[in-house]
């Protein structure tokens, strides 16, 4: 009997969540203030993670900047305090080293506060071949672009899990749905991290902690130096995004606590028709 309640229970929820969706392609999502949060964006010394700071920016927050490139930070630091960020506050901070991830994060708790919104965007590309990859370029990759997560969100959760208040961001990839030649170590790397965000988001709910929300982003390639070289053979259904839309389809997604953002549009189909 529990059995047949949990399966119609399922089909329901699939219908209810389904015509949800319908109707917020018509109809939009209400948009949650966030003035006076704490937001926390790893990679953000130049690319997505600086145009990122600048919209949050916008919309009074104070800014908490990660980056190995301290010239880069605090660009963006200047750049968001021209936007409107209420403070803003840069720590040189290597993610892909957990001790210096867990010292850096105390540091932020001490001089900040507890982080309330956690965006992690800080990655690398080989760009090489599996067998010309060297081990230390692919064990790099998988540190900076996975386990970084995993030491964040040991960093700052467990002060969201307390105040039931927080959102979790991942800037993951399309390469973490679906698989490309020549990126074996970074769709490697992606796969586990959007593996992780959706566990990790399960388990917030399944524990009652509704008021920590999970966003996680999949885009296609950006065109922000990272995949230069890179072509598409139908730029019509899959362009090269431009950062600046990213960054705003990306706060917009936090804003109205979106759980999966997929960019451009065609990759919800591309995705379902893999599936």
């Amino acid at each position: 009997m529990n059995f047949i309640l949990e399966t119609l229970q399922v089909l329901l929820l699939s219908i209810w969540y389904n015509l949800e969706s319908f109707v917020h392609l018509f109809v939009p999502r209400k948009r949650k203030n966030i003035e006076g949060e704490v937001v926390l964006i790893s990679g953000a010394g130049s690319g997505i993670g600086r145009l990122m700071a600048q919209e949050f920016a916008a919309l009074n927050t104070v800014l908490v900047l990660w980056d190995i490139n301290q010239e880069g930070m605090k660009e963006t630091a200047r750049l968001a305090k021209e936007s409107g960020a209420s403070r803003v506050h840069y720590y040189v901070c290597d993610c892909s080293n957990k001790n210096e991830v867990y010292r850096v994060a105390d540091q932020v708790k001490r001089e900040v506060g507890d982080v309330s919104i956690l965006v992690n965007n800080a990655g690398i590309v080989t760009g090489k071949k599996f067998l010309d990859a060297p081990d230390s370029l692919i064990e790099k990759t998988m540190e900076v672009n996975t386990m970084a997560h995993f030491w964040t969100y040991k960093a700052f959760l467990p002060a969201m899990i307390a105040n039931n208040h927080g959102h979790l961001v991942s800037i993951a990839s399309s390469a973490g749905l679906i698989s490309c030649n020549g990126l074996a170590d970074y769709c490697a790397s992606k796969f586990a991290a959007v593996g992780f965000a959706e566990s990790v988001g399960l388990e917030l709910l399944a524990t009652g902690k509704d008021g920590v929300k999970t966003t996680i982003v999949c885009p296609y390639f950006i065109n922000t130096g990272m995949f230069d070289g890179c072509q598409t053979k139908w730029p019509t259904l899959l362009p090269i995004l431009d950062p600046t839309y990213v960054a705003k389809k990306i706060i917009q997604a936090v804003l109205t606590d979106q759980v999966l953002l997929l960019l451009p549009k065609t990759m919800y189909l591309i995705t379902a028709l893999k599936t």
